[in-house]
């Protein structure tokens, strides 16, 4: 069975249904998940991995919004949901993924943390507030690019449209290689990709606005995928139902 650690909460999107939905399709294919709502919470958790005081977790997942909020028109949200990620938390991240073990950053998990350089570098990319945006919720396009053509988690999957939002002009690291992509303000951005760093690998999903992303038949397929790329196939079977392994 493969472990996952799943932070979820904030604003704008309904996280609850969106992880209780991730979590139902991955218990499927027998991966367990524990959802926690607080960021400190959770690297609390990595650290004791790291250090042998806790049950090993394979995965982290990271389906939530968190930031310092510091802007005026956010100022009706702090006291609930803004939250300042420390060095010392950023380091617990880091040291989890590049310890060998996997990140799946979902969503809004690029808008997380502010650009915190950890952060930006596990993820591999970050929202910019200056520059980043996205066109409403609605049928989108998702193109599957040369690369993930051969790539384990998209091979034989064909271009499909799906209810989502598509981030676009975000703070990218050097080198990306987009396994998805989706248009938005005259060019094609990057929607997937996926990375090793240090001995642990990383899945960026920037789909997953809603429940109806999460259950669109070429997304769960992704999302099964991406679970066992990242955790490096520990333990976890063939998936049931069709999906296919890997």
């Amino acid at each position: 069975m493969t472990r996952n650690l799943l932070l979820s909460g904030g604003p704008v999107h309904d996280f609850d249904a969106t992880s209780e939905a991730l979590a139902g399709l991955l218990e499927d294919h027998d991966v367990h998940t524990t959802v926690v709502h607080d960021p400190g919470a959770a690297a609390a958790l990595l650290r004791g991995v790291v250090r042998g005081g806790e049950e090993p977790y394979d995965l982290l997942t990271v389906n939530a919004l968190r930031w310092r909020m510091e802007a005026p028109r956010h100022a009706d949200l702090r006291a609930e949901h803004a939250y300042r990620l420390t060095d010392a938390d950023a380091a617990a991240f880091e040291e989890f993924v590049r310890g060998g073990g996997g990140l799946l950053a979902l969503h809004a998990a690029v808008i997380c943390f502010d650009a915190h350089p950890a952060w930006r570098e596990l993820c591999g990319a970050s929202w910019d507030w200056a520059a980043s945006s996205h066109p409403a919720c609605g049928p989108t396009l998702v193109t599957l690019t040369a690369a993930g053509r051969d790539h384990p988690l998209t091979a034989g999957l064909d271009d499909f449209v799906i209810d989502d939002e598509v981030y676009g002009f975000l703070d990218e690291a050097e080198g990306l290689v987009p396994l998805l992509t989706g248009e938005h303000g005259g060019r094609h951005h990057p929607l997937l990709w996926a990375r090793a760093t240090g001995a642990g690998r990383v899945v960026t999903d920037l789909l997953g606005h809603g429940v109806a992303s999460i259950e669109h038949p070429d997304h769960r397929t992704i999302l099964v995928r991406a679970a066992a790329w990242a955790a490096r196939d520990r333990a976890l079977p063939r998936p049931r139902g069709g999906v296919r392994q890997p």
